[in-house]
């Protein structure tokens, strides 16, 4: 009798144990297709992705799902395509179709000498078909005195961030906010990369903790920055996410072919990052979407702990890609645990007793929620339209406008419903601009009028005050040379201005861009000089509180069908008390365009915009950007190149080839020097827009009208000046090392600056 038992408990125990005697094995047909291997060291690897242990009659679907696997090493090590690569596979997701590698880092390094020509100064990554994941990763750059940059293969965008500091002490363990560390996105569809640097100072004022420079595209939260980086990073990579998909078609085009991958059970969707489409289970199956047979039912009822019915009194019933719940006799509902359950069903007259009540009530409920809903929708609505008011700035307006004595009898308020019916519900296809601060919406009012609607893209008190400002600056001006401003709206969650629409697009737009006029003549860009200079000149000297604009450029010009220019985007600048000459802020400006003294003293004067207006000039002159990556070292920056040429009488050798054959160069000639007057070192040596109005107003109305006198700039001094490391996003500095106030003010325009 003991026998038999025995033998019995062997049995059953045979039964429960015989089918996970080998659970990879088990697990194999959920995993890939027969023949081929499903593992690599640590590494579980689902088709579509193919081992090269793999039997040869393994399909392969392409050479980038190969992984490559390195018998070398215990155990072995998985590597993406070959290993040559260098690519380690650290992670393969099926269901949210990622892989995850090992990534490099690069590093730029000095010594007392300067730079280290061992470091490696630019490191480039390709990746084939395979995008880099928007969501997973961070540009991360390690380091003071540090600037990196990702320009992506194509050529197509490049992008940056710099970090700053002079101690040890001024940096926290953990942030990645600037200081020591930063950080930013990584733009969509970039599928390898070219890392560079760029340093102020060889790191000089640093070299005693921090040697070198680091920056790597890395997973979020994979890296968590440390003091002790600085000195030197204590690892060789991190992980890098990348997204992949099917080939490079879309649904619709490959469900129509005899390859296509998406099996039973289902659904398809197209890649959002990169090309290609991806298989996924539907909803109640899981497994392997790219086999055969491979999103197997759910059975929701199997574990009674995870049963999605109301337990003990709930009836649980797997069915193909779902389950039913029911209640058993006795009781009623609809049987889940997210809705009411199971509950006993009342006595007949008890049923009966609640009706009738629940009827009554609902009735009273109705009659009572008619009287009062349009009062309380009223009174919602205007709570709403308050908070909004507040938020966007609207108290702030007032007591700013109260203190300049203005009126906005003259500026209308529009309401949101307005803006939305002018703009179609703010329809994709109106958008006329973007900018680093918002979106510009081209509108149609009832009554004909064609207006520009300025759409901020986010809400924070750095954007409010400039919208304030923006109101504020703008309700004084009145001149046929500067956007005229119509109106503003406060109900909406994201604050508005409404200008006057201009039609031709900006002065960027037409230098730069060959679609727009790649011909302009030099009468046009002298007119568009003189207009400009004469706005500024008005800023300055005649309206009731000097204006400084605080961001001259090319792409703040706008041009109507004429060509006539419009200045805009006060959003930046500064009302001047008329007790005062300058003002001292945190330094806010554009690439190619900053005043280097004002980078350097952090004191605003109208000699500011004058220096910027002298870019736009050399602009108008050459045909070429403020600054420019594609460009050798030495012309990178417009300034220097500009100033060079003169100083070495080559200005000809710089002119626009659509102008250099005019006839015209004598007034050329003239305009540059008024261009190299502006570009004194001294912000007192330099003339005031007045002055250049003048001048610039005299060559356009006397073509011949010589230059009545000429300044020596000091031209080694101003190269100097000019000729610093780029750093700042591209501002050009004195060479000397910077105070503590110079970068904190730096920091400011980097995190937060126009």
């Amino acid at each position: 009798m003991v026998i038999h038992w025995l033998l019995l408990k062997v049995v059953v125990l045979g039964a429960v144990l015989g089918p996970y005697h080998n659970p990879l094995a088990a697990a194999d047909h959920l995993v890939t297709k027969p023949g081929c291997q499903s593992t690599c060291g640590n590494l579980l690897i689902p088709y579509p992705f193919r081992s090269s242990d793999s039997d040869p009659k393994c399909p392969n679907v392409s050479a980038l799902f190969t992984v490559d696997c390195d018998h070398s090493t215990d155990p072995p090590t998985p590597y993406w395509y070959n290993k040559s690569s260098n690519f380690q596979i650290l992670n393969i997701s099926r269901e949210d179709h990622e892989m995850r590698v090992a990534g490099s880092i690069n590093q730029d390094c000095y010594n007392s000498s300067g730079y280290d020509a061992a470091s490696s100064a630019v490191f480039n990554v390709s990746l084939g078909d395979f995008p880099i994941s928007i969501t997973k990763n961070m540009f991360i750059a390690v380091g003071c005195d540090t600037s990196a940059y990702f320009l992506d293969l194509q050529r197509k965008f490049i992008f940056g961030c710099m970090s700053v500091c002079t101690d040890i002490s001024e940096m926290t363990n953990g942030s990645c906010s600037g200081i020591g560390c930063c950080e930013t996105s990584v733009p969509r569809n970039s599928f390898g990369y070219n890392i560079s640097f760029d340093s102020y100072n060889n790191h000089r004022e640093v070299l005693s903790f921090n040697p070198c420079s680091y920056a790597f595209v890395a997973e979020i939260s994979s890296y968590n920055f440390s003091t002790g980086d600085l000195s030197g990073l204590h690892f060789n990579n991190t992980p890098l996410v990348l997204d992949w998909a099917i080939g490079n078609r879309t649904c619709n085009v490959a469900n129509k072919s005899g390859d296509y991958m998406c099996k039973g059970n289902t659904s398809c969707t197209d890649a959002e990052n990169g090309s290609g489409y991806k298989c996924t289970c539907l909803e109640g199956f899981h497994g392997n979407p790219y086999l055969e047979n491979g999103c197997q039912d759910i059975d929701e009822c199997a574990d009674p702990k995870k049963s999605p019915c109301t337990a003990v009194i709930g009836k649980c019933t797997n069915t193909v890609g779902s389950y039913n719940c029911s209640c058993r006799k006795g009781y009623h509902g609809d049987g889940r645990k997210d809705g009411k359950g199971c509950t006993v069903n009342p006595h007949p007259s008890h049923l009966v007793q609640i009706l009738v009540g629940a009827g009554v009530g609902t009735i009273v409920l109705l009659f009572s929620a008619s009287f009062m809903y349009q009062g309380i929708q009223k009174r919602k609505l205007i709570r709403l339209k308050e908070q909004y008011f507040k938020q966007n700035g609207g108290l702030l307006l007032q007591q700013q406008l109260h203190e300049h004595h203005r009126t906005t009898n003259t500026t209308k308020i529009f309401t949101a419903e307005e803006l939305e019916k002018a703009t179609n519900n703010y329809d994709e296809s109106r958008i006329v601009g973007r900018g680093g601060n918002g979106i510009v919406y081209k509108g149609l009012l009832p009554n004909g009028t064609v207006v520009a609607i300025k759409k901020s893209k986010r809400v924070d008190k750095t954007q409010i005050k400039q919208f304030v400002n923006e109101v504020i600056v703008l309700s004084q001006i009145n001149h046929r040379n500067v956007v005229k401003l119509l109106g503003c709206c406060l109900e909406t969650e994201v604050p508005l201005l409404v200008y006057q629409f201009v039609s031709n697009g900006t002065l960027f737009d037409h230098m730069h861009h060959g679609n727009k006029s790649p011909k302009m003549s030099w009468d046009i860009r002298l007119r568009i000089a003189s207009d400009t200079a004469g706005v500024l000149s008005y800023l300055h000297s005649t309206t009731s509180i000097p204006i400084i604009h605080c961001d001259v450029k090319s792409v703040n010009i706008l041009l109507d069908d004429n060509y006539t220019a419009k200045v805009s985007d006060f959003g930046a600048s500064r009302l001047v008390p008329l007790d005062q000459g300058e003002l001292s802020t945190l330094v806010q400006g554009t690439l190619g365009y900053l005043d280097p003294e004002y980078l350097h003293t952090n004191r605003l004067t109208e000699k500011s915009d004058v220096y910027s207006f002298r870019v736009v000039l050399a602009e108008l002159i050459t045909g070429e950007k403020a600054y420019s990556f594609n460009q050798l070292e030495k012309e990178k920056r417009l300034a220097m190149h500009f100033l060079s040429a003169l100083e070495d009488n080559q200005l000809f050798q710089i002119v626009d080839a659509v102008i250099a054959n005019e006839g015209n160069d004598e007034q050329v000639r003239e305009v540059a020097n008024v261009a190299k007057r502006c570009l004194a070192v001294k912000g007192e040596d330099r003339p005031t827009m007045k002055e250049v109005a003048i001048e610039l107003e005299g060559l356009k109305e006397k073509p011949s009208h010589p230059w009545m006198s000429s300044v020596d700039l000091h031209g080694e001094e101003a190269l100097y000046l000019l000729g610093g490391t780029v750093y700042m996003d591209g501002i050009e500095t004195m060479n000397s090392g910077p105070s503590a106030s110079m970068i904190n003010d730096v920091m400011t325009l980097v995190n937060g600056g126009r």
